[in-house]
């Protein structure tokens, strides 16, 4: 390894143990001062400038290619946003400083504060639109299902590989009108689908981990940033992802071609979503299957973080506790 490439390793080793988990903790913490509040857009809104502030502290070149929108629509953490020191590596970031403002809002499990690294180019730069997702995690033959194979021929595949009848298998699913069909030709399989109402990055890091969550498999259409994260998280923690952007609006197809996608058909497997040494942490703003929420107490505040890095295959949890509670009041 050369001089270069031993402090291009460390800046990322330094980043992966605390920076980019305080990047997160914070964003998570500004959100869960307003969950159960009702008022998604001040607790997202109070997510973007803790993260913002944080991520402008770090060692890299940081240039926003998932983020809260186009610069005309977000005043932070816009598309196209640079952040951190300029000082380091030049990275590609997707972030989502409030994945499930609804679920913050209503105080309901599984909302995060997400984001991910890579070096420059390796992220897909997905427009604002919907993808087409389909999941799984870790220990199964490579290709063992496929976006584009019917519903029963991936469920029974799946079964076949875990070693275990189908009606043990089950399904997650957003809880959306336009998966009607899907959840119907899943229920005919004999599997148990699992509904949920927001979240879809951390559904997709649950069938990760069955053991824990008893989610096998994720599927549907769920947002295409969305997509970016959790195939960034699977690169790191294992499993296989495939998903296709869903594009219905001449706006929507002027946006891709603009972000450098020529084919808004293609079928994206998760190493072309998320690609070289990737990164990846999310702190737990409500209590879930993957991370328990902010606890805030008399004295101090507690943060549950997973940290992950895809060249390592290293996943770190840190339960932090936080007494310089006045740090987390900063406008």
């Amino acid at each position: 390894m050369s001089t270069s490439d031993a402090a291009h390793s460390e800046v990322l080793d330094r980043i992966l143990t605390l920076e980019l988990a305080r990047v997160t903790e914070r964003a998570a913490v500004a959100a869960a001062r307003l969950r159960g509040r009702g008022d998604e857009m001040s607790a997202d809104q109070a997510a973007v400038d803790a993260m913002r502030r944080e991520l402008n502290c770090l060692p890299i070149d940081g240039t926003v290619v998932i983020g809260e929108g186009e610069r005309d629509e977000a005043p932070m953490l816009y598309i196209g946003e640079t952040v951190g020191t300029g000082q380091g590596p030049a990275v590609d970031i997707a972030l989502d400083p409030l994945e499930g403002t609804t679920i913050c809002a209503k105080n309901l499990p599984n909302s995060l504060a997400v984001i991910a690294l890579a070096p420059k180019g390796g992220l897909l730069n997905a427009p604002d639109s919907y993808m087409d997702k389909i999941a799984i995690g870790p220990g199964y033959p490579s290709g063992v299902v496929d976006l584009d194979a019917p519903v029963a021929e991936n469920i029974q595949a799946l079964a076949k590989a875990k070693g275990v009848p189908v009606g043990e298998i089950t399904a997650c699913v957003l809880d959306r009108p336009r998966h009607a069909r899907l959840i119907e030709n899943l229920r005919a399989t004999g599997v148990s689908v699992r509904l949920i109402g927001d979240g879809d990055v951390a559904g997709i890091i649950h069938a990760t981990d069955p053991d824990e969550t008893g989610i096998d498999i994720y599927m549907g259409i769920g947002g295409a940033p969305e997509g970016v994260l959790a195939a960034a998280a699977l690169r790191c923690i294992g499993g296989q992802m495939q998903g296709r952007l869903v594009i219905t609006r001449d706006e929507q197809v002027d946006r891709a071609y603009k972000m450098g996608i020529t084919d808004i058909k293609r079928k994206y497997t998760m190493e072309e979503m998320a690609t070289g040494d990737v990164l990846f942490a999310a702190t737990g703003v409500t209590d879930g299957n993957f991370l328990q929420g902010v606890r805030f107490g008399r004295d101090a505040v507690t943060t549950h973080t997973v940290v992950m890095r895809s060249t390592t295959g290293t996943v770190r949890y840190i339960k932090a506790r936080h007494t310089q509670v006045e740090k987390f009041h900063l406008d």
